[in-house]
């Protein structure tokens, strides 16, 4: 994955925090192909894979797991605390 762009270190640390609290996150990002989502998520891990870091969530609504590539990420907020 040679055009994957590394996130900030904050943004990192935040995302980090959210998987050991539990807490919810409202995530908007892009897949592979450009199509963009918007879901309530509970964020499980963080993997590196390929030269790219990803986040490995479980979807509120339908319970199915994602994986979203960092540098996708169009924004998000956290519902249960303070990032």
């Amino acid at each position: 994955m040679n055009d994957y762009v590394p996130i900030a270190c904050g943004e990192h640390s935040r995302f980090e925090l959210a998987i050991m609290r539990r807490w919810r996150l409202r995530l908007r990002w892009r897949d592979e192909h450009g199509e963009s989502h918007l879901a309530t998520l509970l964020p499980r891990d963080l993997e590196t894979r390929e030269g790219a870091e990803f986040m490995l969530a479980e979807s509120i609504a339908q319970g199915d797991g994602v994986r979203i590539r960092l540098d996708r990420i169009d924004g998000w907020e956290c519902l249960d605390g303070k990032l």
